[in-house]
């Protein structure tokens, strides 16, 4: 899409098959200090050392101008992604295949491309989802692709707040789990790694009155990178061909919420979720084990 087309473009959906590309190098500084902020208690990280799964989240990131940003700390609507008119927006979920393991100290290209933009109405008013696909390569070609899913909702309005009978609730047969105690330090410090200034994850007044939460938003990603951690955790052999995962309801600062996961009988899938304190379902994720 030319600029002149973007200037034109008038619907969000007139940003599908608009493109973008990022260049990067898989530095070892930030995943030095995300293993710190995970509790990891890992080894230094040194040129040619593979790319944990979903540690791509540190790089590429968005440098925005502070001009630039809007009310809400994210860039203002219309750049790349597109003028969508509904004040919340969260990360849906997501799928990554994994060809072959980045690497620190590789220089690396994203190409990211809009899919598709569509909207519903429901019981929680509009709804619009902007799907997007990213392509990292490296010197040797793809090694990584993504598909990431973006929902833009209205303002919260009281009647559409569901009761607790209505929440998912979370499974209890986890083969191992881990405690995650949500503070404001480790959203912090997720929020620096990831360059994220939505103000959802730090400013407490802003969470509440404006936006409806009862605090701080845990990051949907970070949610996503501890289940996958955990897997890494418990089975460091599980090398990864491909990762789902599908945000269920938010977690906040407000209370610990589990992670958790089970292993299937033939050694090749792993199911992996995000229980909140009250037994709900916040994430689930499916991990596949490489050939």
């Amino acid at each position: 899409m030319t600029p002149q087309a973007t200037r034109e473009a008038a619907h969000p959906a007139d940003w599908i098959g608009r493109e973008a590309t990022m260049q990067d190098r898989i530095g070892a500084t930030p995943v030095r200090a995300l293993a710190a902020t995970l509790d990891r208690d890992d080894p230094e990280p040194r040129d040619g050392d593979p790319l944990a799964p979903l540690w791509h989240w540190l790089f590429f990131l968005p440098h925005e101008r502070q001009s630039a940003l809007g009310d809400d700390g994210h860039a203002r609507r219309g750049g790349f992604l597109p003028p969508v008119a509904l004040p919340r927006r969260m990360w849906a979920g997501g799928r990554l295949e994994f060809l072959r393991p980045l690497r620190i100290g590789d220089d690396a290209t994203r190409v990211s491309r809009i899919a598709d933009v569509s909207s519903k109405t429901g019981r929680s008013g509009t709804l619009v989802f902007v799907r997007v696909v990213h392509e990292i390569c490296d010197q040797d070609g793809l090694a990584l692709r993504e598909t990431h899913d973006i929902v833009y909702r209205d303002a919260a309005r009281p009647e559409a707040t569901p009761s607790p009978a209505e929440a998912l609730r979370a499974s209890v047969d986890e083969q191992f789990t881990r405690t995650i105690v949500p503070d404001p330090v480790l959203l912090f410090r997720y929020s620096a790694l990831t360059f994220n200034g939505h103000r959802i994850h730090y400013d407490r007044s802003y969470v509440r009155d404006v936006e409806g939460y009862p605090g701080l938003v845990v990051h949907g990603p970070l949610i996503a990178t501890l289940l996958a951690d955990l897997l890494r955790r418990e089975r460091p052999d599980f090398r990864l061909q491909s990762f789902t995962y599908k945000a269920v309801r938010p977690l906040f600062d407000t209370a610990p919420f589990a992670i958790c996961g089970r292993i299937d009988a033939g050694d090749r899938t792993a199911r992996l979720w995000a229980r909140d304190a009250d037994g709900r379902l916040a994430m689930q994720a499916e991990a596949v084990r490489a050939a």
